[in-house]
């Protein structure tokens, strides 16, 4: 019984580093993709820089030997495709979203997710229904969401088609990257560099469909010397190294918790981006949509309540099977 009872607050601890890592990780991302957007104005190009960032990061840290990371190879990369290909459009409308959008209007789009997810999980993937108490904690952090944004007079509809558009894409993305790391057999590592890898092989085409790269020879052209404003490396360099690190924690926490649990803690977390935003930004929501906020945040902790006690039961189901 003691061996099995350590293994298990092993389990249990790994499994909230790893959930910590990641929520730090998307907190910051936000704002930090936020800044970077506002002092190098080309999302395309700013995305291929953090998936060329994570490639060359496993790939250099696998030849020193700090870790490993599955081969490459054609075979695993075109199972791999679609899942990479819904990826790039996540991150692509999101990035667009930020430059469009102030962050608050991010979180609330965000934070539709999760009962979306469980609705995606309960079709596709065969998961139990949610029990009342989940789906009215999801309800909670939905409306808590949407009370907190309604607030904000920045919130315009010329953003409305990147929202839109982020929100069928990054519910699609997290059911299906959910399948593809529960069954495809890579390890984190090799999930990092098959999904960063090929998003970046598919960025040109990006390119070129948007017309991004004409903004970027129009610059480079006019005055090469102010093509970025101050500041815009560090921006740029913070952006890819965070990259590389909610690439790790997001593919590990994704093996070890559901895709719903990975939503929710992607949107409870926004708490720290919010903070982050009200201090940097003057646009943001007022001491009601504060409040709205706190209800998102209690949603998130009945949703943990709801789904604690049912938990082992999953894990055994899934371990039979």
């Amino acid at each position: 019984m003691a061996p099995a009872r350590l293994d298990g607050s092993k389990q249990y601890y790994a499994t909230s580093s790893l959930v910590v890592g990641y929520a730090l990780c998307s907190s910051l991302l936000a704002v930090i993709n936020k800044y970077a957007i506002t002092k190098f104005p080309f999302p395309g190009l700013l995305t291929a820089l953090q998936y060329l960032t994570s490639v060359l990061g496993v790939w250099v840290l696998g030849k020193l030997g700090f870790l490993y990371h599955d081969p490459f190879t054609l075979e695993t990369a075109k199972k791999f495709l679609p899942a990479a290909t819904i990826f790039y459009l996540a991150i692509f409308t999101n990035t667009n979203l930020l430059r469009h959008a102030n962050v608050d209007t991010f979180i609330v789009f965000r934070s539709c997710t999760p009962l979306l997810v469980a609705m995606a999980d309960t079709a596709f993937r065969k998961q139990p229904c949610p029990s009342k108490l989940t789906f009215l904690s999801l309800l909670i952090i939905l409306g808590g969401a949407i009370g907190y944004v309604a607030t904000d007079s920045a919130f315009t509809l010329s953003a409305y088609s990147w929202a839109f558009a982020y929100l069928g894409t990054i519910t699609t993305e997290m059911v299906y990257i959910k399948h593809m790391v529960t069954n495809l057999g890579l390890n984190t590592w090799g999930f990092v560099l098959y999904n960063n890898l090929l998003s970046l092989m598919m960025s040109p085409l990006f390119w070129v469909l948007t017309g991004e790269y004409v903004d970027v020879l129009s610059s480079v052209g006019s005055n090469s010397d102010n093509l970025v404003e101050p500041g815009a490396t560090f921006a740029v360099s913070l952006s890819c190294v965070f990259g590389l690190l909610i690439s790790f924690f997001g593919f590990a926490a994704r093996k070890a918790i559901s895709a719903t649990a990975f939503t929710v803690t992607g949107v409870v977390n926004k708490f720290l981006t919010v903070t982050i935003n009200v201090l940097i930004w003057d646009k943001h929501a007022s001491s009601f949509g504060l409040v709205c906020l706190i209800f998102t945040i209690v949603g998130g902790v009945l949703y943990q309540q709801s789904v604690t006690g049912g938990s082992p039961i999953q894990s055994d189901s899934a371990s039979s099977k």
